[in-house]
């Protein structure tokens, strides 16, 4: 007995510090003037308490730093009274750009962290088993995203007004969250960008700086974001089915 409790002790010394950073700092512009997606009611709680509540629920997540609007940190401190998160989280100012926000929370974690798992505020949907799937490959491969196959023919339009060219949807993919990396994977790629003074329009972006391959996993249930007003009915559908 004393030897499989020696045994066990050690295999949970080598398993990795998982984190997440939720990135709720954005202003949602397109939902309209004096509108927080993030906290618009959708299946009985705010959008961004669903997709908080999925990390908070997963046993891998050992930490969560949420990175918020300043003077939004009572909102979130009492988001998650109310709704009984239980995980130790921090709360950590936004920055101008995405990039700069996920680089604040990334400076916010534990030094123990090993393997982090970035979302979106605003894509309360995503599967347990897909949040998993990725903490796998990128402790396998080191860099991990979300995606979904397009299946929509996509054409190109050079002036926004007719059609210059068709791309193959065979090689195409529609990029989500979670976006999950080996820290040491992550930092040297968004140090890159912040050294270069480039703007990335998502973490895997920063990867093709440093020759870090990233690996796909596919999501087969629906995970969208809530962007627009009319996105609202689908994501109610999906959460309380």
């Amino acid at each position: 007995m004393m030897r499989q409790l020696a045994d066990d002790a050690g295999a949970a010394r080598t398993q990795p510090v998982i984190a997440a950073i939720i990135v709720a700092a954005g202003q949602g512009t397109r939902m309209g003037p004096n509108v927080d997606k993030l906290f618009l009611e959708v299946a009985g709680k705010p959008v961004v308490a669903h997709t908080w509540a999925r990390f908070d629920a997963l046993d891998e997540i050992g930490e969560i730093v949420l990175v918020v609007r300043a003077g939004m940190e009572v909102e979130f401190r009492r988001l998650a009274t109310d709704h009984g998160m239980k995980k130790p989280f921090r709360l950590v100012a936004g920055g101008k750009e995405r990039q700069d926000s996920v680089w604040n929370g990334l400076q916010a974690l534990s030094p123990a962290v090993e393997i982090v798992a970035i979302q979106d505020g605003a894509r309360p949907c995503t599967s347990v088993v897909q949040i998993r799937e990725t903490i796998a490959a990128a402790r396998e491969h080191g860099a991990a995203v979300s995606a979904q196959r397009v299946t929509d023919t996509i054409k190109e339009s050079a002036d926004g007004k007719t059609v210059s060219g068709h791309l193959d949807r065979s090689r195409l993919w529609a990029v989500q969250t979670p976006q999950t990396f080996r820290m040491t994977v992550i930092r040297k790629a968004l140090g890159r960008v912040r050294e270069q003074g480039l703007l990335v329009t998502d973490d895997t972006a920063a990867c093709e700086l440093i020759g870090q391959r990233v690996h796909l996993v596919e999501s087969v249930a629906p995970n969208p974001k809530v962007t627009v007003p009319a996105d609202l009915p689908y994501v109610e559908l999906l959460l309380r089915g």
